[in-house]
């Protein structure tokens, strides 16, 4: 037990530093470290009085046991999240959430981290109902820019932006529209917004180009969500100035691996190839595993130019007709990818596996090497299936490894989310002339079970070593969004057991299993997706909870994530034994929020060009007709997935023939005029209404009514429903036109 005094001491020093630092939350260790303790009574003592100010209430606890400034009882820190109706929500970083009405916003916008004061909580309110607040402080804004369409009046300008979360047109003085037209996209900056009651003012920055020019519409979008463009001149500059040779006294100090049979296996069009592999058969049923990851930390070095614009990106972007890079195309298509016949830098995980898919020992080294095979997925898959090739044995050993270690993964929990991937076929003018899905393949499979493999093993080397690191982690999901999911599976037919929304990772997987190959398969695994915890990375490790890994990190794509670039540079410095230079949990607790927040920005980037282009599609195809499923049901209309476009419509009840009510205890529509009774998982088929791209809505119409009459309800004729559907199908043709 520490002395007293010590605890007494100490524990207003520690509300002094939260009160100067009142937006973050802290473990003990950080605040030990702010503080300069380096004794170990002293530390004791600050444990004792982090006890004493949570069990007096004098700190705010936060998720895993940090501890934060509480601050007035009545106001709140948090990120506000704005919808597209224009209310919005305040998270704080405790995961607790505040509602905002538009006109409690002042001039905050979607992303800012804002102060809000608290209104007083309501007697007898639903549960669901989250408590309101009110915007009194924009502490940090969340985007400095925005993009939109131009226009003009007189001298004017104005950008309406196409995130439709920011309210606010963008007022644009005549000397700042630097040659933008009317009806060009544009990025614009947000340089003041003081009064609520008057417009944002800006300079635009760049022109895209004409809205409907080819590719300026996903651009455009990409932009808007928060995906970068171009790099700046001085960052390509200096990755062309990068010498791409290796030289003998850079070879003599790495582990030569090329006479290695090293292979790539990456899609059909990639350019950027960031992780290779081997396998060697060792004897006794122990088989070799390499796991060869770019070397981009020996080029990129940390601080420098290059650095900073990969840091501040943070991730590439993958849309549906291009990929914006983390890194300048001289480096991640060039000196770093590990492309075939070619000398190449690499940081490799070299591995011991037995016949069951343990790992006995794992080395991680520099190294050199050179890939004998570039093989697109179909080409990995055509000699797993038995055509010849000269590297047909080291495909085959891989494969079967592979098979062995999603065996044992699955055994041992994991969680199996096969969705299959929707992809779009764009003709020359970026026009989408199809939509597919493309399923996993085993040769898919054989790869991410050996990245899985490495980014296991260097996470445990991470642990045992006992430095800072960032993990990938994954949370148990909320009980409450299992519950919810339980009762929606529920109305398809099908079970999910669980105690009070805890549920085994066994069962999710038997629930995968059992709607494999149906019609509402899609539907069901999209639910259980969202009603999972979302993966994150954090210093903080708690695991992964979908992959049912103790120890979980990111090594193998350094190219294309800057996390695993700050793995590789930690696990050098590890080797080196330059702990010093390892970079704090503080540093990595910055970085790897950071890292979140972009990843998060890019996935929805690449979702919503993808959804533009389906509901494109649609437009083009107004008055077909397709199969469907119901996915909701809603006191205003049914929505339907379209089970080819895998996007979802609208059927509005007032298009549907007859008099409905909504049964809100079992979420279905019940038509008095003819009894007919609409549920989730209801097969229908429906014919496309409209189509808005700007806004990714698709409205529908139905052909075949979902459900079935319910006994000795009176029997109607469907004509005039048909003259409803004909009728609006007319209108969106006119409105097109």
């Amino acid at each position: 037990m520490a002395d007293r005094r010590d605890v007494d001491a100490l524990a207003p020093s520690i509300l002094s530093y939260l009160e100067k630092h009142p937006d973050r939350a802290y473990r003990a260790k950080e605040i030990s470290r702010a503080l300069g303790i380096t004794n170990q009574g002293r530390y004791q003592a600050l444990l004792e009085a982090f006890d004493r100010l949570r069990d007096t209430n004098q700190v705010a606890v936060q998720k895993g046991g940090r501890v934060q400034h509480r601050g007035k009882q009545n106001e709140a820190v948090g990120r506000l999240s704005v919808t597209t109706q224009g209310f919005g929500f305040v998270t704080m970083d405790d995961g607790t959430e505040f509602f905002v009405r538009p006109r409690r916003m002042s001039t905050a916008l979607h992303g800012d981290r804002v102060r809000v004061a608290l209104a007083a909580e309501k007697r007898n309110k639903p549960s669901d109902q989250k408590r309101e607040a009110e915007v009194i402080e924009v502490i940090e804004r969340g985007r400095s820019k925005t993009v939109g369409t131009f226009s003009t009046t007189g001298r004017s300008g104005w950008v309406v932006p196409d995130d439709q979360r920011i309210a606010h047109d963008v007022f644009v003085l005549r000397d700042n529209w630097n040659g933008a037209k009317t009806g060009d996209k544009v990025v614009v900056t947000i340089d003041a917004f003081d009064d609520p009651k008057a417009a944002p003012e800006g300079t635009i920055v760049q022109v895209l180009g004409q809205a409907d020019a080819p590719g300026v519409d996903v651009l455009a979008l990409a932009m808007a969500l928060g995906a970068p463009s171009d790099f700046p001149d001085e960052v390509e500059a200096e990755a062309q100035a990068i010498v791409p040779g290796i030289t003998k006294k850079e070879v003599a100090r790495r582990l030569d691996l090329r006479d290695e049979l090293v292979f790539t296996i990456d899609p059909a069009d990639a350019k950027d190839f960031d992780d290779a592999i081997h396998t060697k058969d060792l004897g006794s049923g122990m088989t070799e595993v390499g796991v060869h990851i770019a070397d981009v930390s020996h080029y990129v070095h940390e601080g420098g130019i290059i650095d900073r614009e990969a840091y501040d990106r943070a991730t590439s972007t993958y849309l549906v007709d291009r990929v914006i890079p983390m890194l300048p195309e001289a480096l991640s298509n060039g000196v770093c990818s590990l492309r075939p016949h070619e000398d190449k830098l690499a940081y490799s995980c070299i591995m011991t596996v037995d016949g069951g898919g343990h790992v006995h020992s794992w080395e991680i080294r520099e190294t050199v090497i050179h890939s004998k095979q570039r093989f697109a997925y179909e080409e990995a898959q055509a000699v797993i299936d038995g055509a010849d090739h000269p590297m047909k044995e080291e495909v085959l050993r891989a494969a079967e490894l592979a098979r062995t270690l999603t065996q044992k993964r699955m055994s041992e929990g994991a969680i199996d989310f096969d969705v299959p991937e929707v992809r779009i076929r764009l003709d020359e003018s970026g026009q989408p002339v199809d939509v597919y899905e493309k399923a996993r393949q085993e040769a898919n499979r054989l790869i991410e079970e050996f990245m899985l493999l490495a980014n296991r093993s260097v996470a445990m080397e991470a642990s045992s070593r006992e430095v800072p690191f960032v993990y990938r982690i994954h949370d148990k999901p909320d009980r409450e969004r299992i519950k919810a999911l339980a009762d929606y599976v529920k109305t398809f037919g099908h079970k999910l057991p669980h105690s009070e929304g805890d549920v085994q990772r066994s069962k999710l997987n038997d629930l995968l299993r059992s709607v494999k190959g149906s019609p509402e398969a899609p539907v069901i695994e999209q639910a259980a997706i969202r009603s999972m915890s979302k993966a994150v990375y954090s210093p903080d490790n708690i695991g992964h909870y979908g992959l049912g890994f103790e120890y979980y990190g990111h090594f193998t794509s350094p190219i294309r994530r800057y996390p695993d670039l700050i793995a590789h540079r930690i696990l050098k410095r590890m080797q080196d034994q330059q702990d010093g230079k390892i970079p704090t949990e503080e540093t990595l607790a910055a970085q790897s929020e950071h890292c979140s927040a972009r990843e998060r920005e890019a996935t929805e980037a690449e979702r919503e060009s993808i959804k533009l282009k389906q509901v494109e599609y649609a437009a083009a195809h107004l008055g077909d007709e397709f199969d469907g499923i119901v996915v909701g049901v809603t006191k205003f209309g049914v929505f339907v997935q379209m089970t080819k476009l895998l996007v979802e419509g609208l059927c509005h009840v007032r298009e549907m023939d007859g008099y409905w009510e909504y049964d809100e205890r079992r979420y279905t529509l019940v038509s008095k005029s003819h009894g007919r009774r609409i549920r989730v998982g209801d097969a229908c088929r429906v014919r496309i209404a409209a189509a808005e791209p700007s806004t990714r809505r698709v409205d529908l119409a139905f052909v075949e009514m979902p459900g079935r009459p319910e006994e000795g309800a009176p029997k109607r004729s469907s004509k005039a429903s048909q003259r409803t559907d004909k009728r609006k199908t007319r209108g969106a043709r006119r409105k097109k036109r």
